[in-house]
Parts: C-alpha cells; structure tokens; sequence
C-alpha cells in the first residue's frame, strides 16, 4: 500500500528526468535549451548534440512513461474496480513531470510526445502501434517531426477507444494529446507559415 500510494509521485520525479538536456552535456558539452527549438527532447537533442544523443534521450523519455505506469498495472491488479483510474493517474504524473519537471523549477520541459508513447505502450500496444504508423506516414509525407507528432497524437485518443473501450483510458489519452497540442503552439505557427525545419 506505501508503495501504491507513493508511486504517483515516483512518477512525477522520473517524469522530471531532462534526458535531453543530460544526453547534450555528455554528448556536445553545451545546454541544448539554447539552441535550436530550445527543446529538451530527442529532435533537439539529435539536431544538437547527434545520433546517439537523440536516440538515448528517445529512450530515457519513452522509459519513464512506460516503466511507471507498468509498476501501476502490477500494483492496481487487486481487482478493487479503480485500475484503469489509478493507472491514468500514474501515466498523467509521468507526463506532467516531462512538461514540468521538477529538476529544472517546474520550467523548460518537452513536449511530451515520447514519455506519452511510453505511457500507452503499457496501456494499449495496439493504439500506440495505430499513432506510429500514423506518425511515420506523416513524417514520409512532410518531413517534419512537429506534424507527425501532432497526427499521431490527434489519432491517439480514437486508437485507445477502439482498443480498450475504456471510457477512463480514453480520457487520459484527449487529456495527453491536448497537452501534446498545446505544447506544439510555436511549431503550429511555423507550419502554418511554412517556416517549420525539416529533418
């Protein structure tokens, strides 16, 4: 029970983990935030410090949604009725500590999209799998990241539904990919003005 009550905020405080902006000082000595989008996740971490520094912050983002939110299916496996809100209780913390995080003052977060594949890759393999192809289709089709994660996450909550017919798993999912949205503003005009960088 200590453990099912502290985990939310375990969650958090991974969710809190700047990969990004530990994967730039290891790999190209200098704050990504100051560079490029001003962003702490995978695109600007590869555009800044390479390869290797994107695809390990890739992988540090996607683990602290997955990893939390695994612990959350094993711990709510009671069968008390409240699994599927307690689980999306853990997966928002994870996320939120991505935007927020903890370690950097609550500012200068991402943008969410990979600790949220993480989040769902534990709650629905299926919906995530429908969102990738989806963001890989997009990324084929215009060459930019912020469009693939901005359709990939618009198709989101639909995926989770057909795949869970969870009502409160679907909530989660409008709830993350509205952050996701939002999150995106500054790429939305860019696009917009066809001034968004491609890979």
């Amino acid at each position: 029970m200590i453990f099912y009550f502290l985990l939310p905020a375990a969650a958090y405080l991974l969710g809190s983990v700047p990969f990004g902006l530990i994967a730039g000082r290891i790999f190209a000595g200098e704050d990504i935030r100051k560079h490029g989008s001003g962003n702490i996740g995978a695109t600007n971490a590869r555009r800044r410090a390479g390869n290797c520094a994107g695809i390990l912050t890739l992988a540090g983002d996607i683990a602290k949604g997955a990893f939390p939110v695994y612990l959350a299916f094993r711990l709510s496996a009671s069968g008390a009725g409240w699994e599927d809100v307690y689980v999306s209780f853990v997966a928002i913390c994870a996320f939120a500590g991505h935007l927020y995080p903890f370690f950097m003052k609550g500012k200068g977060g991402g943008k969410g999209v990979a600790t949220a594949g993480g989040c769902f890759l534990i709650i629905s393999p299926f919906a995530l799998l429908i969102s990738v192809l989806v963001f890989i289709l997009t990324v084929c089709m215009s060459s930019r990241v912020s469009a693939a994660s901005l359709t990939g996450s618009a198709i989101l909550p639909l995926a989770v539904w057909k795949a869970t017919a969870s009502p409160v798993f679907c909530a989660c999912a409008v709830i993350i990919a509205f952050r996701i949205l939002v999150r995106h503003r500054e790429n939305i005009r860019r696009l917009m003005a066809g001034t968004e960088p491609r890979i």
